[in-house]
């Protein structure tokens, strides 16, 4: 086993000094190590690349620069990844359509022709007329690294707010753009970041969450603390916006602001950290200087806001309801002995409610994947949505009395289709249907569920081609997340197609930590619980060995930001376990996250190692802290993004530098760090399809897989 020597002089100087060669294959960058340590309660805890979380400094961009040279040189010289590179590109090349919705008498949808990078916004006066552009963020850069981050149109359809972020920053700048016209108006907001906008009834202006600007050399890893609640009167400078809420002596509150369908009511929301917990108050916007009033301020659950009958408003609530139920709260009494239940907690897990023809449209997870029911605004039952099939159905937007409404369905071998929904018959029909270049027909989906380590039952769906033979010699990507209360459910990926036609299984788990099963799912997944998600993934991978489909030198694990955390932590924990590793924008120091833009709000799902208690378990399976000198790992492709502000990459770079020279085996462990780009949205189709072909050609490789997806005609 050769390794990198230990080395403590300057970091630049070390970046500069050549490479160290690991194996006959692979020469790596020598990376300096420094004698930085920390005590948490006691224990002593060695950090020698922490010079690596200075993003700016021009060591970091050194072995930056050296460690993509090494990577690149190899992903692009592999065997197959010419033809890969081509098929991705021809199952990415299908027409796709965002879910249309309706404001001022105008249609509003998004799409892209195939291999544009970003998609285009269209607005059309009715669903038969020529679609006419409004948006193109194609023409806002020439590389396509600026993306449409977030819209609102005004009441009456005239005026667009958007947001655009760049490099795949969560950063925003927002505009205001005549949607008669297509031209821009003078408004220009920036520092805008986790916000949407919601504009007054009259189209006076809009409503925004905004952070104060940086200092210098910090926009992509200084804190985010105290977001303050603007109003924006069109046609004034940012420096004039109305403070609407803040809370200095809370700089922890996220502050979020909606209107009420009737433009009665500003809803604020605060939120805390990345707790499903909540609070909301309200401010009569048919009052001038109305005051902001306190209405659910205890914190003890989370309260979405689905609508309101005047002074009665509707939330969605996990209060005493883990898979969560709808409430009404009447403002002329609202103390909680008054409240009343509308549709009580059922069976299946509530996700998101809406307003439509007068009654609540609802939708649900039943074992992950969506079931859609129609309620009156008394709760009663009225009828279930027929979905196509077995997968994941979002949209079903719109105003209180409207009688159409569209949502876009998908599964692991159906692309999204839109659909136009009849609310008064109950009605589903197809609006856009994509065609892409595949037989979905040879394919099977199936669920599967599997005992964790302490028995829990947990749901894992496969897909794989028909009449797959259980040799255990098949190659499998396993994936997962497992954390904030997110839920994974079938979706359409071209890569997985791709991977698919390579005689790949793909297999998505469930984990504890999800949001499938509802609060209690989410929490069993979280701080001293978190190994439990551990634990899931690790089951799962030995349900798949154990069933034949796989075998250790043949599985792939992959997951990203918490997903990436997942990967990481298996790895280290169960190396002999997996053939191959992709974690992505993962948090793999879980003793410093949170001192990095947003990710102090994680403290919610993970702990904080400023306390003693959280410290044990996060030192316990801290990726970072849990690799060792002489272990052979999993050949690993780890990967981040220069612009990554949500987990910044300094994760990624420790991690591989540690892995790298603890690594005791001749097979790759490698770092891909893009540019100009960020964890992942906005990314230019461009961007994917490269990051894509790098990934399925590293694990042709190294699962030794043999055959390569058909280039068709």
């Amino acid at each position: 086993m050769i390794r990198p020597a230990a080395l403590t002089a300057i970091a630049a100087t070390l970046v500069a000094a050549g490479c160290s060669t690991l194996s006959p294959q692979f020469h790596y960058p020598v990376t300096a190590k420094t004698d930085v340590v920390d005590n948490y309660h006691g224990t002593v805890v060695a950090d020698p690349y922490r010079w690596l979380e200075d993003d700016n400094s021009p060591a970091t961009k050194a072995w930056v620069e050296a460690q993509n040279q090494v990577t690149f040189a190899y992903l692009h010289a592999l065997p197959g990844r010419d033809i890969i590179k081509t098929r991705l590109t021809q199952l990415w090349n299908f027409e796709r359509y965002g879910v249309p919705f309706k404001e001022g008498g105008r249609y509003f949808y998004s799409r892209n022709d195939g291999l544009q990078n970003q998609s285009v916004l269209y607005t059309v006066d009715a669903l038969d007329a020529p679609p006419r552009v409004l948006l193109d963020p194609n023409t806002l850069a020439k590389d396509g690294t600026v993306a449409l981050a977030g819209l609102a149109i005004s009441d009456d359809g005239n005026l667009l707010a958007y947001g655009t972020s760049a490099s795949g920053s969560d950063w925003e700048e927002w505009r205001v753009r005549d949607v008669r016209t297509g031209n821009d108006l003078p408004d220009h907001l920036q520092w805008v970041k986790f916000s949407g906008a919601a504009w007054k009834k009259d189209g006076s202006g809009f409503f925004y969450s905004r952070y104060d600007a940086p200092k210098p050399g910090d926009a992509l890893t200084g804190l985010n603390k105290f977001q303050k609640l603007y109003f924006h009167k069109l046609g004034t400078g940012q420096p004039a916006d109305e403070l609407i809420y803040e809370r200095k002596d809370q700089p922890d509150w996220g502050l979020g602001g909606s209107v009420t369908e009737d433009g009665h009511y500003l809803i604020i929301t605060a939120s805390q950290g990345t707790d499903r917990k909540n609070r909301v108050l309200y401010q009569d916007l048919t009052r001038p200087n109305a005051p902001v009033v306190e209405l659910l301020m205890a914190f003890d659950a989370s309260y979405d806001f689905i609508g309101n009958d005047g002074p009665t408003f509707w939330f969605k609530t996990d209060l005493a309801a883990p898979r969560s139920r709808v409430l009404a709260i009447d403002l002329t009494q609202p103390e909680r002995a008054n409240w009343k239940e509308l549709i009580p907690q059922g069976a299946d897990t509530l996700g998101g409610v809406g307003v439509l023809n007068n009654q609540f449209i609802a939708s649900y997870l039943h074992d992950a994947h969506t079931v859609v029911k129609v309620f009156s605004l008394a709760g009663r039952l009225v009828r279930d949505v027929e979905l196509p099939g077995l997968g994941t159905a979002g949209g079903f937007g719109g105003k209180r009395g409207d009688q159409e409404s569209f949502y876009s369905f998908t599964s692991f071998t159906t692309p999204g289709t839109v659909y136009r929904y009849d609310a008064t018959t109950g009605q589903s029909t197809v609006f856009r249907a994509p065609k892409v270049a595949f037989d979905a027909s040879a394919y099977d989906t199936q669920q599967v569920f599997f005992p964790s380590k302490d028995g829990t039952r947990v749901p894992m769906f496969l897909v794989c081609k028909k009449g797959l033979k259980l040799d255990g010699a098949n190659p499998t990507l396993l994936y997962g997340y497992g954390g904030f209360d997110i839920s994974l459910t079938p979706s359409f990926s071209p890569s997985r197609i791709a991977w698919l036609e390579m005689g790949g299984v793909f297999a998505l788990a469930n984990l504890r930590g999800g949001g499938e099963y509802g609060e209690d799912w989410h929490q069993a997944g979280t701080k001293a619980r978190k190994q439990n998600v551990f634990d899931d993934f690790i089951a799962a991978a030995e349900w798949l060995i154990v069933n034949q489909y796989t075998s250790p030198k043949k599985l792939a694990i992959q997951g990203g930001s918490n997903g990436g955390l997942l990967v990481g932590a298996c790895l280290t924990q169960c190396p002999d376990l997996f053939g191959a590793a992709l974690p992505a924008v993962g948090v793999m120091d879980l003793l410093r996250f949170h001192k990095f833009t947003i990710g102090w709000a994680w403290c919610d799902d993970y702990g904080y190692s400023d306390n003693a208690e959280d410290f044990k378990w996060l030192y316990a399976y801290s990726p970072y802290h849990h690799l060792k000198p002489g272990v052979k790992y999993p050949s690993t492709l780890v990967e981040t993004a220069d612009h990554d502000d949500r987990v910044v990459p300094a994760h990624s770079f420790k991690f591989a530098a540690r892995l790298q020279a603890d690594h005791a085996g001749n097979n790759p462990v490698l770092i891909r760090i893009e540019t100009k780009a960020g964890h992942g949205a906005g990314k230019p189709t461009a961007k994917q399809i490269d990051e894509k072909t790098d990934e399925l050609s590293f694990l042709k490789q190294e699962l030794q897989i043999l055959a390569l997806p058909v280039i068709q005609p």
